[in-house]
């Protein structure tokens, strides 16, 4: 372990806080961490959420910090997402820097927020649903419920990513990560942390492990109430293949999710507490310009998207089709700056 002191410190800090985590005795609640699983940028959607292995940009930092490590110049994603026919608004920036010849930095901030909730009260609160009585007017009225006020959720997560590659074939990273929810008037805070790992076994497969809330994320409300977000393992394999005559390459991607939240109904299979999903996609890009992509996702059916490559900017869309909750619209625009000043930099 020597060889690799940064992955030794990670490991410590981690196992210390699974120890303090563990000894706090409090009742896990399913779905806490839900809004953590939504995903980053549009093309990951497009490819149905299978990214673990994939992603080598600044989405990295949410997929598998591991990834971050094989970013050369900086860049920067802004993404808006229109959750569920619009009912709710889910915003992500990131930003990420090379630092050295091996390493890389991230910041990364989510937003999920549903504005404008209507809270109703009956007009007469000591009378039942329906009953009619006379008002302060001197009018027969019908004892209905009205529009009091307006109020809404919001759920932040800000990532602190630190990745290093310490071989052509091997990196690793990790995330802090700080949450932050507010529901009406009350708000509840959290500290998880990721650990990740990018493998390149053979030619060019690459196999990607991520383990969010390794030590589980517990959120502490002013309530009183206390909440724990559980650890979610995500392992996925990708392989390119380069097409010559089409002048392009497909990627097909496949991850294996797991939970332990006792996800029976939800969950494509279990065993006890444990659940499995899968998430799987296929992406075609022609010539580094454009890609169009389709996959399968836990959260849908189908979903679909495409990405348009300028220079410097990378502009992607995609869609999620969900027959009860209704359709996801998300784009994303990344920028690197690909300038000689900004590469890393590397040994002579």
């Amino acid at each position: 372990m020597t060889r690799y002191p940064g992955l030794t410190i990670w490991l410590a800090i981690l196992a210390t806080c699974f120890v303090l985590s563990s000894a706090n005795g409090q009742t896990t609640a399913k779905y806490a961490g839900e809004f953590l699983n939504l995903g980053a940028g549009a093309r990951s959607l497009g490819m149905g959420n299978a990214f673990v292995a994939v992603a080598t940009d600044v989405t990295a930092s949410y997929w598998n910090p591991a990834g971050l490590a094989q970013l050369n110049y900086p860049q920067f994603m802004l993404m808006h997402s229109s959750q569920f026919s619009g009912v709710v608004n889910y915003d992500y920036g990131a930003a990420a820097v090379p630092v050295g010849e091996r390493s890389s930095l991230g910041l990364t901030v989510f937003r999920l927020g549903v504005d404008n909730i209507k809270r109703t009260a009956l007009r007469n609160p000591d009378l039942p649903l329906g009953d009619v009585y006379v008002d302060e007017n001197g009018q027969l009225v019908r004892n209905t419920p009205f529009v009091s006020d307006l109020f809404g959720s919001s759920d932040y997560a800000f990532y602190l990513t630190y990745a290093r590659r310490n071989s052509g074939r091997f990196s690793y990273g990790g995330n802090v990560k700080f949450v932050l929810r507010n529901l009406d008037k009350n708000s509840a805070w959290g500290l998880g942390f990721d650990l990740g790992f990018l493998f390149n076994p053979v030619q060019q497969l690459v196999v990607g492990v991520n383990l969010q809330d390794l030590t589980t994320t517990l959120l502490a409300w002013d309530t009183g109430r206390r909440e724990l977000i559980t650890p979610t393992l995500r392992a996925g394999a990708t392989y390119p293949i380069e097409i010559s005559a089409a002048g392009g390459h497909v990627r097909p991607a496949l991850d294996f999710v797991f939970r332990f939240e006792e996800r029976q109904e939800s969950a494509l299979a279990n065993v006890g507490p444990m659940s499995l999903d899968l998430n799987f996609g296929v992406e075609y890009a022609y010539r580094n310009a454009v890609a169009v992509r389709v996959g399968a996702s836990e959260m849908g059916e189908f979903t679909a998207g495409a990405g348009l490559h300028l220079p410097k900017l990378h502009v992607d869309y995609a869609f999620l089709q969900h027959d009860t909750l209704g359709g996801t619209h998300r784009i994303s625009a990344r920028l690197t700056l690909e300038q000689p000043k900004f590469q890393r930099k590397r040994s002579e």
